[in-house]
């Protein structure tokens, strides 16, 4: 992948930020989107620092003209799309606010859409390229109170899979990883808000709910978002990966 130009979301932190740091160390020309303007420049400085081509866009993924203008910003071909950026919601059907539902679906489905509609003409006029988009194991199995946030991740596989089956002629791969829990920042804040001084006991707990005895670190998913968009994935498209230490595929 050296020399070749990936576009992420949501690259100024937990897997944006590993899969940044992963494409920037193996010779990428990287730029990633953020809306948080302080650690997203904070990234590009620490980057470039090093020497890596890393290059930060501020900009609102729920916003078409921010989108638009930012993919237009990118100088030459455009080879891989990382669709990352998105958020989470703790909440059943009953307690999902439309205000909630709104929120999710504007960052999750309608930002995925937005950054994929705005950088399919560079990825074509290239040659094609890859599309990747971060899902989930919530859009496949039914998880307590993640109802708003699973809506979401199911529309990011069905998402991924017309993708794939429009624009394969044309040289478009478009695939989806779907990671179980994945230690984050926000794992960690999710802890210190709900379960004040019993944030080690629970992250146990949820650790435990992978038959492989603990999370995923960001570093393991970045791994696979490299693999799968390299040309070592080349004959990949329309697929979804789950990464997930064998919580959708081992009974305990």
């Amino acid at each position: 992948m050296e020399n070749k130009t990936i576009l992420i979301t949501g690259g100024a932190s937990g897997i944006g930020l590993a899969i940044v740091e992963k494409f920037a160390a193996e010779g990428s020309q990287v730029i990633f989107i953020d809306f948080n303007k302080t650690e997203g420049t904070r990234v590009e400085k620490s980057g470039r620092e090093k020497g890596k081509k890393v290059t930060f866009l501020h900009a609102d993924i729920q916003d078409e003209q921010q989108v638009i203008q930012a993919v237009q910003s990118i100088s030459g071909k455009l080879d891989v799309l990382i669709n990352n950026a998105g958020i989470a919601h703790i909440g059943n059907l009953g307690s999902t606010s439309p205000a909630d539902f709104d929120r999710l679906f504007a960052v999750n489905v309608k930002g995925l859409f937005l950054c994929s509609q705005a950088a399919l003409p560079k990825l074509i006029e290239g040659g094609g390229g890859s599309i990747l988009n971060m899902c989930s194991v919530a859009a496949t199995i039914g998880i307590p109170d993640r109802f708003a946030y699973s809506m979401t991740k199911g529309a990011t596989l069905s998402m991924t899979l017309s993708i794939a089956r429009d624009y394969v002629s044309q040289g478009i791969r478009c695939n989806c990883i779907s990671p179980g829990r994945v230690h984050t920042p926000f794992v960690d804040g999710f802890l210190a808000k709900n379960y004040p001084g019993k944030e080690q006991e629970m992250f146990e707990k949820l650790a435990a709910t992978q038959p492989i005895g603990r999370m995923g670190t960001p570093a393991e998913i970045a791994e696979m978002a490299y693999f799968i968009s390299s040309d070592a994935g080349k004959f990949i498209t329309g697929s979804n990966f789950t990464v997930d230490g064998g919580f959708s595929g081992i009974k305990m």
